[in-house]
């Protein structure tokens, strides 16, 4: 008999899956609006690709600096804590675009963006390992995959909403300010409700303390390096995006942004539904190895071609990246033994590689000319991504 993929050991975990799910949402969201930043600034600006990178930047450089704070007020709190932590600061950030544009200084954006990173790192943190516990481990994989699919609906609203607000010159703080409200809102409806913590059921039922497993330092060692490359090529592949489809495929920003929504992050949706079912049937590995084929294929083209071509291999390559940062998460996770919570955190720090592509990218882009030769980076990483894959012993 196939082991129930939210039933375990007597427990039915539907009802907190749904919840910490619907969560993925909000931070899809915020990560996919914020792809837009980066051509509204230039233009709002009038600054280089590199200066408006720092929107990446502070996000992503968040999620180094907050990740082990965030890790510890999981441990010392448990899961719903560290989620409400995340969903108050996620909140202050957006609310803070208000009088960010009164005072229209791309600064007091960035720093807005840091404080929103530091809430998205809070809720990553909690939400990511919670998603894996809830059921049996062998489902650890398709259930986080199906949490992220919810993720991959926020990416498709974000770039939607943005570029249709942002690029008609409606003001950028309505979208983050009612965000900020619907978020707060969220967080003080968890404060009235609580949620099960899988291992302390599992010790009150058995009467004994869950076994320690020791991590698997090297193993895990290079689930991190993987997980770090990963958002790197994720974050520097929709930043510039647009600032790429403007000099390759020549279409005018509106319309870029709508094919990110629709077509990019469309498929991205729908890559991590799909992925989520296929794992049942084929080993996660096997599927993380030939989407990180596909993305190398979809990227070389990009480099090397324009037009339309191009923009049917920037879909290609969305639907390769779908299952790849909540299969690399599961796996690595699967090589920290018990110590999933410090293990989370650290993970959790790589995505500090957000930060470092797109300022790579940028300055290639400024230095050469093209944009097209700064994707030569997110080529590489995918490339490392196989090689994970293959490696893999389970």
């Amino acid at each position: 008999m196939k082991p129930s993929i939210f039933k375990y050991e007597g427990h039915n975990y539907l009802g907190p899956f749904l919840i910490i799910s619907s969560l993925f949402f909000m931070w899809g969201f915020a990560h996919g609006i914020l792809e837009i930043l980066n051509p509204h600034f230039q233009e709002s600006f009038h600054i280089s690709k590199t200066m408006s990178a720092l929107t990446q930047a502070a996000v992503y450089g968040a999620y180094f600096l907050m990740a082990l704070p965030a890790g510890w007020i999981t441990q010392k709190w448990g899961y719903r804590r560290g989620v409400i932590t995340g969903l108050v600061l996620f909140g202050v950030g957006a609310l803070m675009f208000i009088p960010g544009s009164r005072v229209n200084n791309f600064y007091f954006f960035v720093l807005s963006l840091f404080v929103i990173g530091c809430g998205l790192t809070c809720l990553e943190t909690s939400a990511n390992p919670y998603a894996t516990v809830l059921g049996h481990p062998d489902k650890a994989e398709s259930r986080i995959n199906l949490s992220q699919s919810l993720n991959g609906i926020g990416w498709i609203v974000g770039p939607l909403v943005g570029g249709q607000l942002l690029f008609t010159g409606v003001s950028i703080a309505i979208p983050y300010a009612i965000v900020g409200i619907f978020v707060l809102f969220v967080a003080f409806l968890l404060c009235r409700i609580t949620l099960p913590d899988p291992r302390r059921a599992h010790e009150a039922d058995t009467k004994e303390k869950t076994k320690e497993v020791p991590m698997h330092t090297l193993a895990f060692g290079f689930g991190m390096l993987t997980l770090f490359l990963y958002v790197a090529a994720q974050t520097g592949v929709n930043s510039f995006f647009i600032n790429y489809a403007e000099e390759s495929i020549h279409i005018e920003k509106e319309t870029a942004s709508m094919f990110l929504a629709f077509g990019g992050m469309g498929l991205f949706f729908v890559g991590r539904l799909a992925g989520s079912v296929l794992m049942n049937f084929i080993r996660p590995k096997w599927v993380l190895l030939a989407c990180a084929l596909l993305t190398c294929v979809a990227t070389f083209v990009v480099v090397a071609f324009s037009g339309t071509i191009s923009l049917v291999a920037f879909f290609a390559l969305y639907l390769g990246e779908s299952i790849m940062f909540p299969t690399i998460f599961s796996l690595a996770l699967r090589d920290a033994g018990t110590q999933t919570k410090l293990a989370s955190s650290l993970l959790v720090m790589t995505v500090v590689g957000g930060a470092v592509a797109p300022l790579l990218m940028g300055y290639i882009a400024d230095s050469t000319g093209s944009m097209a030769k700064a994707f030569l980076i997110p080529l590489g990483c995918y490339a490392v991504i196989g090689s994970y894959a293959v490696t893999r012993q389970i």
